[in-house]
């Protein structure tokens, strides 16, 4: 579905980071890996503090809304595969991870070229800054793994 509107944009942002938090708790539930089991809670956490601050940033910016169109966001560009072995390996935990961590920069660095209110598009480029050092920190899981390194 296209993103056509000030609204669509920040209900589906408020609701990709409602459900990577939500994968976020899952993917600590079946991490065996300390560090990791930590860092994706504290993800989880973050997520939450992004819903309420795109929920804040909604209705902050309501009375401004614009009736210009946006265009070129749609909901398909920003799925991805959720599938993982049974019982995952904290290989394939962490590339969860990274994965949904990238989807989520990708979605508010598109959405802040398109979205039609300055204030609005600098906090969708400080949630990008977020995202990069989220994607350095799960990176450093695969590349030293807290010490151990993670394995699949």
């Amino acid at each position: 579905m296209a993103l056509t509107t000030f609204g669509a944009i920040m209900a589906f942002a408020m609701d990709m980071v409602t459900q990577t938090g939500e994968q976020y708790k899952a993917l600590a539930r079946r991490s065996t890996e300390a560090a990791l089991k930590e860092l994706l809670e504290d993800l989880a956490r973050e997520e939450a503090k992004s819903r309420s601050k795109i929920e804040e940033t909604r209705r902050l910016n309501v009375t401004e809304i614009m009736l210009e169109p946006v265009t070129g966001l749609l909901e398909e560009g920003y799925r991805i595969e959720t599938k993982m072995s049974d019982p995952p390996a904290d290989a394939d935990v962490l590339g969860q991870a990274l994965a949904l961590e990238e989807r989520e920069k990708r979605f508010f660095q598109d959405a802040s070229a398109k979205v039609p209110l300055p204030e609005v598009a600098r906090f969708f480029r400080k949630i990008v800054e977020k995202k990069e050092r989220n994607l350095s920190r799960l990176a450093s899981m695969g590349a030293d793994g807290g010490g151990e390194g993670i394995s699949s």
